[in-house]
Parts: structure tokens; C-alpha cells; sequence
């Protein structure tokens, strides 16, 4: 009994693991992500395009030195000073 509880525990764990590691929330549009948009401009500037998930609303970045620029048709655009990293934190 003790050895099936352990597997299960192990199991869950690895993976909830998985889930927070991969992509695989933000593939099934359930927590909000951001994308890269062109712009006109030349320049250091980025612009993002951000969409909310089914779980979570649309990401804030003014943390990341980002400028909202509105939302248009359920898409939130922000100017950035630099190009975000993309991928888990270190």
C-alpha cells in the first residue's frame, strides 16, 4: 500500500514538473503569453503582442521596461526598450 502511494506522489510530481516547465499551458491558451509584432520603426524597440488566457488575463510587462500602447480587438500591444528573453528563467 505504501509503495503504490509513493508512486502515485512520484508521479504526480513529475508531472506537475513537466507542465510548469513546458509550454504546454500557454499551447492550450490557458494562461496569457505574448508574442513579437513587426514594426515600422527602426530602432532598439520591440513591440509585443499580448493575449489573455482562459485562466489568466493578458500579461503585464512594465516590469520588463515595457510602454502599453492599448488593446485592439482583445490584443494588448506593448513598445519595449529591448527584446525580451524568451524561455524559463535561469
Amino acid at each position: 500500500m505504501l509503495l503504490r502511494i509513493v508512486l502515485v506522489t512520484a508521479f504526480l510530481a513529475a508531472g506537475l514538473a513537466w507542465v510548469k516547465d513546458s509550454s504546454v499551458l500557454d499551447r492550450a491558451g490557458l494562461v496569457g503569453s505574448c508574442s513579437v509584432v513587426e514594426s515600422a520603426s527602426a530602432g532598439n524597440e520591440v513591440w509585443q503582442a499580448c493575449r489573455a488566457g482562459r485562466l489568466e488575463g493578458r500579461p503585464n510587462l512594465v516590469r520588463k521596461s515595457c510602454v502599453s500602447h492599448g488593446v485592439v480587438d482583445d490584443v494588448e500591444y506593448w513598445r519595449c526598450r529591448t527584446a525580451l528573453a524568451s524561455g524559463p528563467p535561469a
